[in-house]
């Protein structure tokens, strides 16, 4: 579904990204794993097409898209939920969750709505609630249900951890678990290495804008070098 290949990417000249290389294929979870400063919002910019790759290709079911616009890799079904849930606070979480089909997935407005309330109850008790006024956990929740909203082939979920609790954090994993059940692949970038490689098919390790080590989850799990490196054992 996606292919990333030789991928070059920076700021102002500058490169963070360093000839990655990245596949994800129909209905699976793949993650990307790595500190902070390695290159994961980089990746996320540039496959959303909000960074101009320096280099490289990004293909999205065959056809390339690393020059394609913003709007027409929405259009296409590649939709990234970004760091920080980046919610519009002034609004209702309705007219956030609406938002969402501006581009993709209007026609069935209605039944993704309903399909996101059900997911998400506290979304539906909220729903003419300013979206600045909710918890943390709820933004994100409310993020990932806008970018539902927009019929996802493949969903970008950039670090939804970061910043809840742990009880919040295990009902995110069991969130993203459901929403591949469905039958959803998912590109999931994280800096939590247990719980991530817990529900990953396939992970990819960044380290200085390249991929140090790749491979199935199960096996990276117990990887010794991944253990020193990452997780301090």
């Amino acid at each position: 579904m996606l292919e990333v290949s030789g991928l070059r990417a920076g700021y102002d000249g500058v490169e963070v990204l360093r000839g990655l290389d990245l596949r994800v294929e129909a209905g699976e979870i793949v993650a990307v794993l790595g500190a902070n400063g390695v290159g994961k919002t980089t990746l996320n910019k540039a496959l959303s097409g909000v960074l101009r790759p320096l280099g490289g290709e990004i293909r999205f079911d065959g056809a390339r898209i690393d020059r394609a616009g913003a709007a027409a890799i929405v259009a296409a079904g590649l939709i990234h939920v970004p760091e920080g849930r980046r919610i519009f606070p002034d609004l209702s979480v309705r007219d956030n969750l609406l938002l969402g089909s501006y581009r993709r997935g209007r026609a069935r407005r209605d039944v993704n709505l309903a399909h996101i309330y059900e997911i998400f109850p506290r979304l539906h008790e909220r729903a003419r609630q300013r979206a600045g006024t909710l918890s943390g956990g709820e933004q994100q929740m409310l993020a990932i249900g806008r970018g539902m909203m927009a019929e996802p082939r493949l969903l970008i979920l950039d670090e939804p951890s970061l910043g809840l609790s742990p009880l919040l954090v295990e009902e995110m994993f069991a969130l993203i678990r459901r929403l591949n059940a469905e039958g959803l692949a998912i590109l999931l970038v994280e800096q939590n290495v247990v719980q991530t490689l817990e529900i990953a098919g396939r992970a990819y390790i960044l380290e200085n804008g390249s991929c140090a080590l790749s491979g199935p989850a199960a096996v990276l799990r117990n990887d010794p070098e991944l253990k020193r490196t990452y997780l301090g054992l």
